[in-house]
């Protein structure tokens, strides 16, 4: 195990402090739904309210100006990140879900006709289906899936069988929100780019725990949200290959994002501004400008170690459990750990452990395909974030198994 700073780190997240109604301290293994803020990132959005505030692309008195560098100092802090080619890549958007649906918009209207295809996979959340749903039905083109194994790995030989030259984008998760599982992303890029068709992940689950490099990815499209790396919430980031946005239509029409008006036409602005209608989000893409260098600085080689220490540690005190079973078995992969206990519910689960400090996320994971592909109702998922400690899960392993003997007393550790 790399030398962790683990107490430094939990020190910048106050809410680590809170104890439950019961008098329980916070065990909060539900990072992968939302992680908690450290204080940087909380002081940096109140200073700029409180000392800083300003609007942004539209004035030059100071407290303007001052906002309009800080917010594009956020950007070019995201476009280095992810190693974007230029900052005009960066779209910032409301958070992922947003993203994936600004891009069914613009770039359909840009590339997609009747009777062309969309692939996606068979275990990919919502905000990554509902959208290309939507838009099938709207532009008349058929969505092809790619199944997974019992592992839940991608499976490259049915999806290179799929690729059509009708097949216009793949899109699928970068790290599943389920199984954890990083999909092998380089390939699947590769073989789309073959058939000329483009690609988009859905990488919600991994820029705080994988390093992103999306030039050599060479992938098209990229969504993230910033609730998600230690940044505020309603803020996210589309990252598309300019020469493909140049081509997109903007989705949204308002202030800011045109080059001129009149009463006939209107034209528009280069991307991103483009993209960007109206008054921005300019606090939340501050904060997540500051949650950016606050990973930076702890290191995603570091985390991604750390992470692994847990995850290793999880699955060897769980799988003690009699009747557990994981969902997929990821050889690389985020820190999530989704599994069901047989004759037990998660909902069930999830009340217990919560009068005993536990905050982690149970049903169907916004993933319900996922659930019907592996034959379960619902599931228990836990994640972890840089602020988890190995004694948290074992506590939550021992805490598990009280649970387990109330709802099944026969069963004995």
């Amino acid at each position: 195990m790399v030398d962790f700073p683990i107490d430094l780190i939990r020190s910048d997240f106050p809410i680590l402090a809170k104890k439950s109604k019961a008098g329980r301290p916070l065990i909060y293994f539900d990072s992968a739904s939302t992680t908690l803020k450290p204080r940087r990132v909380v002081e940096t959005i109140s200073n700029f309210y409180l000392y800083e505030y300003g609007t942004v692309n539209r004035a030059v008195y100071e407290l303007a100006a001052n906002a309009t560098e800080c917010y594009a100092n956020a950007r070019e802090k995201v476009q280095i990140f992810i190693n974007a080619a230029s900052e005009d890549e960066i779209i910032f958007t409301r958070g992922t879900t947003d993203s994936i649906n600004l891009l069914a918009h613009s770039f359909a209207k840009a590339f997609i006709e009747e009777g062309d295809e969309i692939i996606i996979s068979e275990v990919e959340h919502h905000s990554n289906i509902v959208p290309w749903q939507l838009l099938a039905e709207e532009k008349k083109i058929e969505i092809k899936i790619v199944p997974v194994n019992d592992r839940g790995e991608f499976d490259l030989n049915a999806y290179r069988n799929l690729l059509t030259d009708k097949t216009k984008l793949v899109s699928c998760a970068y790290v599943t929100n389920t199984t954890g599982i990083e999909y092998p992303v380089k390939e699947i890029i590769s073989l789309a780019h073959h058939t000329k068709a483009k690609v988009l992940l859905d990488a919600a689950q991994a820029p705080a725990h994988v390093k992103i490099d999306v030039q050599d990815l060479d992938v098209d499209f990229l969504a993230f949200s910033s609730h998600k790396m230690y940044g505020p919430t309603g803020i996210g980031v589309l990252y598309g290959k300019k020469a493909l946005l140049e081509a997109m239509p903007p989705r949204d029409g308002g202030g800011d994002m045109i080059e001129r008006v009149t009463l006939e036409e209107s034209t528009f602005q280069k991307p991103p501004l483009r993209f960007e209608a109206g008054t921005p989000l300019i606090a939340q893409v501050i904060g997540l400008g500051a949650a950016v260098d606050y990973i930076n600085e702890i290191g995603l080689q570091k985390i991604k170690a750390h992470e692994e220490t847990l995850m290793s540690t999880a699955r060897k005190e769980l799988s003690t459990i009699e009747g557990i079973s994981f969902l997929g078995a990821p050889e690389k992969g985020g820190a999530i750990l989704t599994f069901v206990i047989k004759g037990v519910h998660s909902l069930d689960l999830g009340t217990i452990l919560n009068l005993k400090g536990v905050a982690m996320r149970t049903g169907q994971l916004c993933a319900e395909p996922t659930m019907d592909r592996f034959g379960i109702s619902t599931a228990t998922r836990i994640s972890f974030g840089i602020y988890n400690t190995v004694e948290e899960v074992k506590h939550f392993a021992s805490l598990l198994k009280e649970a387990l003997l109330m709802l099944k007393p026969q069963m004995a550790y």
